[in-house]
């Protein structure tokens, strides 16, 4: 009964995360709208970032309780959610989904590097200070190339910022989704902790594949609604932002942790499914400019591989 009872409370806390992420996406969407930034810039730079709140509560609370492996599983299983779960499901569901991340050729491949940097840093099981640093600056040098295409601002619009782009409501209801969102990650960390210790596997597989798709819910729910509402057209700007964003964050709490060492095995394997499910994202938005279904049903086949590769090596490995 007490399993089950913290079962039931482990869902909700990632319903509450889910819940709490909508308020503050919400809110900030309306800010950022008044400040007239453009949509673009709204889906990569402001949704990308929000939608991994939920990210940087757990990232946070793994560092307090000295557990990093927590939030480099995380962050690390969040770009495969992203590139062969969430993605291929707006495919599949949406009866194919065109690709309009609006990036040109090189500013695509130089984000999908750094989508992938903090699993090519990991593969020696070490991650120093100095490698921290350098994806920090990754993100930020992908952010001022793509910033420089599309203007986050206008210049002729910074006058907006004089004005008052948000009123006490917002405020109240962005903090009320930050404080929700990290008590929420809190209580997950430590049952995250518990179920490692119970399963006898480590916390970064279980973080690997079941924190990362519950910190990816915000992800998720904008997809279920782009298929419920119908539209063909999906802007990519709010998946690619939030997975770049996993760089940065890696990058920060690397530091904040002051570096790590990894004991785990075969992760090589483990970085290869997530560079399989960029490539393939890659090859499909230079080729047709769209995913079809039948494109996001094999995306999803190497998710579900990548599942029973991961928990046969957490359960068996």
């Amino acid at each position: 009964m007490e399993i089950t009872s913290g079962l039931l409370i482990y869902i909700s806390a990632f319903v509450a995360i889910w819940l709490g992420a909508g308020l503050i996406i919400r809110s900030v969407d309306k800010i950022s709208h008044r400040l007239r930034v453009s949509s673009f810039a709204i889906a990569f730079f402001v949704l990308g970032l929000l939608t991994s709140i939920p990210e940087t509560a757990v990232s946070i609370n793994a560092v307090v309780d000295r557990t990093p492996e927590i939030f480099v599983g995380t962050l690390l299983g969040g770009t495969a959610v992203i590139f062969l779960l969430i993605i291929p499901l707006l495919a599949i569901f949406g009866n194919g989904v065109k690709l309009n991340h609006d990036l040109s050729r090189n500013n695509l491949i130089g984000l999908l590097a750094v989508i992938s940097a903090p699993g090519l840093v990991i593969i020696d099981h070490k991650v120093t200070n100095f490698e921290g640093l350098m994806l920090i600056i990754a993100y930020l040098i992908i952010f001022f190339l793509i910033q420089k295409k599309h203007g986050f601002i206008n210049k002729s619009e910074l006058e907006e910022f004089t004005k008052k782009a948000f009123s006490f409501t917002d405020l109240v209801v962005v903090g009320l989704g930050i404080g929700i969102v990290l008590v929420s990650s809190q209580f997950i960390v430590n049952q995250t902790i518990a179920y490692g210790d119970m399963l006898k596997v480590s916390p970064f597989f279980i973080s690997l594949i079941v924190l990362s798709f519950g910190t990816n819910l915000p992800e998720l729910s904008l997809a279920l609604r782009a298929v419920i509402s119908g539209k063909k057209t999906i802007a990519f700007g709010d998946y690619l932002g939030s997975a770049a964003a996993n760089t940065l964050l890696f990058g920060i709490f690397t530091l904040v942790n002051d570096g790590e060492v990894f004991t785990f095995n075969s992760f090589f394997v483990t970085f290869l499914f997530i560079v399989t499910g960029l490539v393939m994202f890659y090859y499909f938005s230079q080729s047709k400019k769209d995913i079809s279904a039948k494109e996001g049903a094999i995306m999803l086949t190497v998710y579900f591989a990548f599942l029973i590769f991961e928990l046969s090596k957490g359960f068996f490995g």
